[in-house]
């Protein structure tokens, strides 16, 4: 039963990473390719953390993580970037 879960929601995020591909490369302003971005780092996880679920192996979680520390850091800071023009003050 829960082998069956895993495969479905392997394919269902494997289509959110798809689909915030496609909204990556033509949104129609920085901010949407920003969100974009951030949220396909966030389904990025979500597929590593299933994947250490069905292999069962705690490294998986550790990297999870340390790309979730990454992609909140790049956020902010492409958020600085678009608001300020400039990163470090």
């Amino acid at each position: 039963m829960l082998n069956s879960a895993i495969e479905i929601a392997f394919v269902l995020i494997g289509t959110a990473l798809a689909l915030n591909l496609y909204r990556l490369l033509r949104g129609p302003d920085a901010s949407d390719r920003i969100l974009a971005l951030d949220t396909l780092g966030i389904n990025a996880i979500a597929l590593l953390v299933l994947f250490g679920i069905s292999s069962a192996s705690t490294a998986y979680f550790e990297a999870a993580l340390l790309l979730a520390l990454l992609g909140f850091v790049g956020t902010v800071a492409l958020c600085k970037f678009l608001l300020r023009g400039d990163i470090i003050e």
